[in-house]
């Protein structure tokens, strides 16, 4: 398996000339203690700002407040569905960060006063900032599902925040499941965390019924009329799991979007009418950022604007947000974006307060998706800041009838990637997972 070097993965991030982590900033550049920068959520975007910034900056004084002591990734969580990984490969703690020099408070941000410049949690702390991060990821809009609720998500588990209950709720109920049940899969309307998750899931979903429950099926009803590498993902459903997937996309005659469920019977409506008895149901309502970017005043509507040029809110001073919580319009909500746009944030915040010019920003996306093993696709591209948006530029999408070697290197490229982004992002050696996590399935 090909290993991501540190200079390939600084070149797929999109960091050559465009942000801070393509050139170290003089120690002495920021007074010691002269500027607090808090960040709240340590996922993608949160952990790699605090990992830049005490890198390049070591001076500063850098808070993460992240509710967990162990980060459960949902990129790749799909995998586990499927069978290809553990859910222990997906955990990191944050011991690299807290060596760097990080304060790592393990509590839940309740509220932001952004004229005292504090943050407040759960546990009862204040923490004054000079500069705020907000990288909070999602939030469920349970109530977007007529019937659904947190408790319905207990029976009806929608996996899609880093939450590994629900990861484990909705492996453990597949493999409890019935051989010949039926499994139903209910994707979001746009916009939502990983545009190509809930079907690179239907496909692992499948896996998982071809190899354990060869009599079960899947349905999926979706919302949308198309969706992101549809070419690959029905040539997928039809090569390798046909007579297990039955797809109902929305037409200008039926609409598949959820009229309402009923978690004690396990049915689904759709708002075609379409009624589902479901033995597993995984649904997956439409999201909005996390809860605190609204408390801070960050957000308009169900996400935040930002300034593309640095990810600054347009909507509070001295407040960055970034991530799956951002209005970045052509760039998907995905772990690889907020990844690039934490490089260009921190490499904003150290330029300010030492007073140095900014690099251009530049920012990059690859998403792949896993359809069946060594069966694996991608899309991505590079993005500009251009007229107040994010205009995308060089776009690739793999194609159906690709050779097997090409979607197998796909699929090598990516489990290097994993390994090669969580290290970039917990401040670790990284190093690939163990062969076994790579190749087992069932």
């Amino acid at each position: 398996m090909p290993d991501i070097t540190r200079r390939e993965f600084a070149r797929l991030a999109g960091l050559a000339g465009g942000a801070a982590a393509s050139q170290a900033w003089a120690p002495f550049a920021i007074a010691q203690g002269a500027a607090k920068v808090v960040i709240v959520g340590g996922g993608a975007g949160g952990a790699t700002v605090a990992h830049y910034l005490k890198k390049d900056a070591p001076q500063l004084d850098v808070t993460l407040i992240e509710a967990n002591p162990i980060y459960s990734t949902s990129f790749f969580s799909n995998l586990y569905i499927g069978g290809f990984r553990s859910l222990e490969s997906l955990s990191h703690s944050y011991v690299g960060l807290k060596r760097l020099g990080v304060t790592v408070v393990h509590d839940v941000a309740t509220d932001v006063d952004s004229a005292r410049k504090t943050v407040k949690t759960k546990g009862g702390r204040t923490y004054h900032y000079d500069r705020l991060v907000l990288s909070p990821g999602i939030d469920i809009k349970y109530d977007s599902v007529p019937g659904y609720s947190r408790e319905a998500s207990r029976v009806m588990p929608h996996a899609y925040t880093t939450s590994a209950y629900g990861k484990r709720q909705l492996k453990r109920q597949l493999q409890a499941m019935r051989d010949g049940g039926t499994v139903v899969l209910a994707a979001p309307n746009n916009p939502y965390r990983c545009p190509p998750g809930p079907y690179e899931r239907a496909c692992m979903i499948a896996h998982f019924l071809k190899t354990r429950k060869p009599k079960s099926k899947l349905i999926i009803l979706d919302p949308k009329k198309a969706f992101s590498k549809q070419a690959v993902f029905t040539e997928a459903f039809e090569k390798h799991y046909k007579g297990i997937v039955e797809l109902n996309l929305t037409t200008d005659i039926d609409d598949f979007a959820l009229a309402s469920v009923d978690a004690k019977a396990r049915e689904i409506v759709t708002k075609a009418g379409k009624k589902v008895k479901a033995d597993v149901a995984n649904i997956i309502p439409q999201q909005r950022a996390g809860e605190i970017a609204a408390k801070a005043g960050a957000t308009e509507g169900d996400w935040c604007p930002i300034n593309p040029e640095n990810f600054a809110s347009k909507k509070v001073k001295d407040v960055y947000v970034l991530g799956d919580a951002s209005i970045a319009a052509e760039m998907p909500k995905s772990a690889f974006s907020a990844n690039s746009q934490a490089k260009v944030v921190a490499g904003d915040i150290v330029a300010d307060l030492a007073k140095k010019d900014r690099f251009p920003p530049r920012y990059r996306n690859t998403c792949w998706s896993l359809l069946a093993p060594d069966d694996d696709v991608k899309v991505g591209a590079n993005y500009t800041p251009k007229d107040g948006k994010l205009d995308p530029s060089g776009s690739f999408v793999s194609q159906k009838g690709e050779a097997a070697d090409v979607r197998k290197q796909n699929y090598q490229e990516s489990i290097a990637w994993y390994s090669s982004i969580t290290g970039d992002m917990f401040a670790r050696v990284s190093a690939p997972a163990p062969a076994g996590e790579q190749k087992k399935a069932g």
